[in-house]
């Protein structure tokens, strides 16, 4: 099975003074279609940088990533922006939403970047957010909203233009137990409906309940891999 995600030999080498801090190191892997694949590691592994990579955020030092068959390596901003557009959709743990937009606005931001018409914007951002149960909520700004209501707004957001991926950079970190439950089943909800999922995070037990595979990361490498299931 041709992946619809592939990196190979990724590495990334910042500037710190006069010091090249190595965060990615060699890193090569691929998730097929419709896979929901953890990374875990500890702080400072090179987790996020790669995610930022992958989302077009940031561009690697050398090596190749290759989603849905575009090749990042030699993208253009405007490319990586319609990239990041169309292809990727992310997920922070710090949930990134406008402060003064409603929910619903913060949804139909990424819609109107997109071309959509007005009306069909409003329409598919309230059939989404219905959709992740903020019905009652869509007209409340992000600092009415709970953490768990805001990190599915961001997860509605990160979702409205459909994207072929779905990337979640540590979703669950800012929440209480009983909240991150809610949000690990949303996500597992929507990779059981298609969706290909790349979650970073510190939580391996609750990666390992839900995932295909998780990849472990240590110093910007991945030094083990384990395997769960496949993508049905």
């Amino acid at each position: 099975m041709t992946p619809i995600l592939q990196t190979q030999d990724i590495t990334k080498i910042y500037k710190k003074g006069s010091v090249d801090v190595r965060a990615l190191q060699g890193v090569t892997f691929g998730v097929a279609e419709g896979e929901f694949v953890s990374i875990v590691g500890r702080s400072g592994s090179g987790k996020s940088t790669l995610l930022n990579l992958i989302g077009g955020l940031d561009t690697a030092t050398s090596g190749r990533i290759t989603v849905n068959k575009s090749d990042l390596t030699n993208m253009k901003r405007s490319d990586l922006a319609m990239h990041r557009r169309f292809t990727v959709g992310m997920v922070f743990q710090s949930f990134n939403l406008i402060a003064s937009r409603t929910a619903l606005e913060n949804v139909i931001l990424p819609l109107a970047f997109a071309g959509i018409r007005r009306t069909e914007r409003k329409a598919r951002a309230e059939e989404i957010l219905t959709k992740l149960g903020l019905t009652e909520r869509m007209d409340h700004t992000p600092g009415e909203l709970s953490g768990g209501e805001a990190q599915r707004v961001a997860i509605a957001r990160a979702m409205a233009n459909d994207p072929r991926i779905l990337l979640a950079d540590e979703p669950t970190g800012n929440l209480d137990s009983t909240t991150s439950t809610e949000i690990i089943g949303l996500l597992k909800q929507l990779n059981d409906e298609g969706c290909t999922i790349l979650m970073v995070t510190h939580d391996e037990p609750t990666a390992a309940e839900i995932s295909h595979r998780i990849l472990h990361f240590l110093d910007g490498r991945v030094v083990d891999e384990t395997i769960l299931g496949s993508a049905s």
